[in-house]
């Protein structure tokens, strides 16, 4: 599976204006909503709070990946955004966030998340990458970035 197929512009926000980690969370949970394949959005919202409490998925270089898993969705769902401003994030690096992929999994499909979570983080950790998206000005550009992206890197 692809990480272009699994994201649409619909779910894609470009320079959202977050004030803080909790705020970016919130707002990129109802960015997924939009999705229309989260059943409940309490149930979805309280695993990926749950998930965060473990230990922060700001896994560095201005990114984060909150994920988790629930049956509460009726297939993969992701979102991505790029903030306006960096925030922190509590990540492993100190560093601010600009980036954060939303992807929730369903308890069943363990392997697909891993695969997904993988990808997601081999190609946010390419700062060529990183640089594209950050001069994306619509949620169309960012798409484009992602496929382009995916057709170099991987071998699918």
């Amino acid at each position: 599976m692809k990480i272009s197929d699994i994201l649409s512009t619909d779910v894609i926000a470009v320079k959202l204006d977050v004030a803080d980690k909790d705020d970016a969370l919130k707002k990129i949970i109802e960015l997924a909503a939009k999705s229309n394949k989260i059943i409940d959005i309490d149930k979805v919202s309280g695993t990926i709070y749950e998930r965060e409490k473990l230990v922060s998925t700001g896994v560095g270089k201005g990114f984060a990946i909150p994920h988790g898993k629930t049956d509460s969705i009726s297939d993969v769902v992701a979102a991505f955004a790029i903030t306006k401003e960096p925030i922190d994030f509590d990540s492993i690096d100190g560093e601010p966030v600009r980036f954060i992929f939303l992807l929730i999994g369903k308890e069943n499909l363990l392997n697909t998340h891993i695969k997904l979570l993988s990808r997601i983080s081999r190609l946010m950790n390419k700062d060529e990458f990183r640089d594209r998206l950050l001069e994306a000005d619509s949620p169309d550009e960012v798409l484009k970035i992602f496929k382009e992206e995916e057709k170099n890197y991987f071998d699918i």
